[in-house]
């Protein structure tokens, strides 16, 4: 049974106004997908190797105990090597600015963002509150200090 939706306050900037509300584009989708709030008759190229931030023209309040994740979109990666840099990029609970999500071109031909373009997902999530307390020693486990590949390929 899916879990009750989560209301969340969303307030257009100006570039944004006109774009299509985020939304999970299938009942099973865990992402919400972000457009880009570009200038309607401008493109943002991105070369190979180069990333840009690119504006969504959207803020939003997320209820404490919560965060939004800005992840890439598996079909611009897939298609155009086209990904989210920071990813996953985080979105606090006390953030009031604008969304803006940095793509970065893993590809080999330059990537042109236009207006409206769906460019990641946002996916929100619960967080915990977490309080670190110091220790002279930590509990055994079988790993122990077996770091990175130390449980396979």
């Amino acid at each position: 049974m899916p879990a009750s939706p989560i209301s969340i306050p969303l307030r257009w900037l100006a570039h944004g106004r006109g774009l299509p509300l985020p939304a999970q584009q299938t009942a099973g989708a865990a992402g919400l997908d972000l457009a880009a709030a570009i200038a309607p008759d401008s493109v943002t190229e991105i070369a190979p190797g180069d990333y840009a931030m690119i504006p969504t023209g959207l803020a939003i309040a997320l209820p404490q105990g919560y965060e939004a994740q800005v992840r890439p979109r598996s079909g611009l990666a897939a298609k155009y090597g086209v990904t989210v840099l920071n990813a996953p990029g985080t979105v606090d609970a006390d953030y009031r600015g604008e969304i803006m999500v940095m793509l970065i071109n893993h590809g080999k031909a330059t990537f042109a963002v236009r207006r409206g373009e769906r460019i990641a997902q946002m996916v929100v999530a619960p967080v915990s509150a977490v309080q670190l307390h110091e220790m002279e020693t930590l509990d055994e486990t079988e790993r122990g200090e077996a770091g990175h590949g130390s449980t396979g390929r």
